[in-house]
C-alpha cells in the first residue's frame, strides 16, 4: 500500500500565525511555493494561506500586508492527511474537501505537503484526472 510519506513533498515549512502577510509572501518566493501551512501559538497547525489569499484578500482590499497577519487570513478549517494513510484515503480527502495541497503530518508535527502535482507524478493518470475534476467542481 502506497502511503503518503511516499507521495508527498518532504520538508514543509509553516509560517507562523503572528508573522506579517510580507513575510510570508517572501518564504512563499524563498521557497517557490504558493501556499503554507500556519501554525499557531500551541505549534499546531491552525490553517493554511495562499499567495491568492494575499492578494485578493488583503492588497486588492486595500490592506496592508506589513501589518496584516497570517492568522488574520488563512483559510478556514485546515483540513490534513496523516503521514502513514494510504494514497487512496489522501485523494479521497482532496476531492471530499476539493483541496490541491494537503499538509501532511505525524502525529501534530508537519512532516511535508502534498499537492496535485505530487499526485500526478507519482499516481496513474486515471485516478489524476478524477482528483482535479473532484476538486474543480462548483
Amino acid at each position: 500500500m502506497t502511503t503518503a510519506r511516499e507521495l508527498m513533498t518532504a520538508g514543509a515549512e509553516c509560517v507562523g500565525e503572528h508573522e506579517t502577510l510580507v513575510d510570508a509572501a517572501r518564504k512563499m518566493r524563498d521557497l517557490d511555493v504558493g501556499a503554507l501551512p500556519i501554525r499557531g501559538d500551541n505549534n499546531r497547525l491552525q490553517g493554511m494561506l495562499t499567495d491568492r489569499d494575499i492578494v485578493v484578500k488583503c492588497i486588492a482590499d486595500g490592506g496592508d500586508p506589513a501589518s496584516a497577519t497570517a492568522g488574520e487570513f488563512g483559510q478556514g478549517k485546515l483540513v490534513t492527511i496523516g503521514a502513514d494513510d494510504s494514497a487512496a484515503d489522501a485523494l479521497k480527502t482532496m476531492s471530499k474537501h476539493q483541496v490541491r495541497r494537503l499538509p501532511v503530518i505525524d502525529g501534530h508535527d508537519l512532516v511535508g505537503m502534498l499537492a496535485l502535482a505530487d499526485v500526478a507524478r507519482t499516481m496513474d493518470k486515471s485516478a489524476t484526472g478524477d482528483v482535479v475534476q473532484d476538486i474543480s467542481q462548483p
